[in-house]
């Protein structure tokens, strides 16, 4: 396929509009949220991740805490000889379901804090840099005094958390995954809150609820950008893009300081879970990542 023929398919810029970016500055990884379907209907398993990601060109894996087995030492071994073997690299794991981080009852939050403490140590063990974490919370603020209200609870979760974390070198990211998270300024308001190195964003490209500006707010989120969610779906006619352009996010991620590994996550219904992934790849591939 060619240059001009892919940037068709996927409805993106004209040709001319694109530049590389420099050399090495991006890694590709791949969401196994993209692969969901397949191991929930027991097609896959969480152990052939690694050998899905390297068939389709991407070095990190982030994994996803609910698509996997009981993570028992021998399984976790058994996972790391996956990985050894295809040359991939454990990047993240996506963490669900340990409670409510932004919870109003203390005990509960700080709960959630030590539920998440055994992911902190998989992804160590694994050589992961970040887990994934939610601030969702019992309450849904609708006021801006409501919101300082949930970022206080969720400001004594993340620090115990981060502070749990940072032994072991790895960081604790916030993705924009609903609710309160829905809202950049909110996030970066938390980053400030928080305020230590070794906690920070996922700017996810798609999820974004229709009144919010996604370009502005992944530039709001990149600052603090541990990694960087290629949300895709390519449902549009002839394989369009059609949620936003994606040239254009990526010139976001390209004008802001990030540097390192960026996830595609495919999450379309109208092609195949890898279909859906390569088409990913090739619009990376495209924009020269």
């Amino acid at each position: 396929m060619t240059r001009r023929t892919l940037l068709s398919a996927l409805a993106a810029v004209p040709a001319a509009g694109l530049a590389a970016p420099a050399a090495g500055r991006f890694k590709v990884s791949l969401a196994e949220w993209s692969i969901h379907k397949a191991i929930q209907q027991g097609k896959l398993t969480n152990l052939d991740f690694p050998r899905i990601a390297k068939e389709n060109n991407c070095e990190g894996l982030e994994f996803v805490n609910a698509l996997w087995s009981v993570p028992t030492a021998g399984y976790i071994a058994r996972l790391k000889k996956r990985i050894s073997d295809t040359g991939t690299k454990a990047v993240l794991i996506m963490v669900d379901d340990e409670g409510q981080m932004g919870h109003s009852d203390k005990a509960v939050r700080m709960k959630a804090v030590k539920n998440h403490h055994k992911w902190v140590d998989i992804a160590a063990d694994l050589g992961c840099h970040s887990i994934r974490t939610n601030m969702h919370s019992d309450k849904t603020p609708k006021s801006p005094a409501e919101n300082e209200t949930v970022l206080g609870y969720c400001t004594e979760s993340f620090t115990a958390l981060c502070q749990y974390a940072k032994p072991a070198n790895v960081n604790v990211v916030i993705e924009n995954h609903w609710g309160l998270s829905s809202d950049p300024d909110a996030v970066v308001a938390l980053m400030k809150k928080v305020n230590l190195p070794n906690f920070g964003t996922l700017p996810d490209f798609g999820n974004f609820p229709p009144e919010v500006n996604k370009y502005e707010a992944v530039a709001k989120l990149a600052p603090y950008a541990k990694g960087m969610s290629f949300k895709c779906y390519f449902e549009g006619p002839g394989g369009k893009e059609e949620k936003y352009d994606v040239a254009k996010m990526l010139k976001v991620m390209e004008d802001s300081k990030y540097s390192g590994f960026v996830g595609i996550e495919y999450e379309g219904s109208k092609l195949d879970e890898i279909e859906g992934i390569k088409t990913g790849r090739k619009a990376l591939a495209d924009y020269g990542i």
